[in-house]
């Protein structure tokens, strides 16, 4: 029984969101392009609305500034109505560390330009004197003492504490 014609080959799978969009490329690859627009300034991957993307990374710019705010509030407080926009500069082309790290390398980089305000230098000076972090890996606790110097005085950490002392007094 071999009078027929020969059954077809297999038909190449084509993936069912592409036919839809127009778009090539595997589900995982296009998330991770748009993931990377949202979080870390990527361009906007073909296939989506500009406007709509833009909008959606201005709100997680937002959620994550309110996260990092919570993790230095007088970071925050410091910067006052300019929070929102110095953080929303610094984080547009970074992707999350976390809010603690975003916080600490956000301080870093402020006090690196200029000086901080005088609760936000306090503020990262504790984190320096209790903790030890490079930039890359995560933040760890500090077994030996520090001491750490602030345009407004000196913070020691012994045993785990904290002790302040204030220029202002001497």
């Amino acid at each position: 029984m071999s009078g027929g014609p020969p059954a077809p080959g297999p038909i190449p799978e084509q993936d069912p969101t592409e036919r839809v969009t127009g778009v090539a490329g595997t589900l995982a690859e296009r998330q991770a392009a748009l993931v990377a627009t949202l979080t870390a300034g990527a361009p906007v991957p073909p296939g989506f609305d500009a406007r709509l993307v833009e909008v959606a990374r201005s709100a997680l710019l937002r959620k994550r500034a309110g996260d990092v705010a919570r993790h230095w509030p007088l970071l925050a407080a410091g910067l006052g109505e300019r929070w929102l926009a110095v953080f929303a500069r610094w984080a547009a082309t970074r992707p999350t560390q976390g809010s603690l790290r975003d916080g600490w390398d956000l301080a870093r980089g402020l006090a690196g330009e200029g000086p901080l305000p005088a609760p936000a230098a306090e503020e990262l000076a504790v984190r320096e004197a209790l903790w030890r972090y490079d930039g890359t890996t995560a933040p760890r606790r500090r077994r030996l003492p520090a001491i750490r110097r602030t345009d407004g005085g000196t913070v020691l950490q012994l045993a785990g504490r904290i002790r302040l002392w204030s220029d202002r007094n001497r």
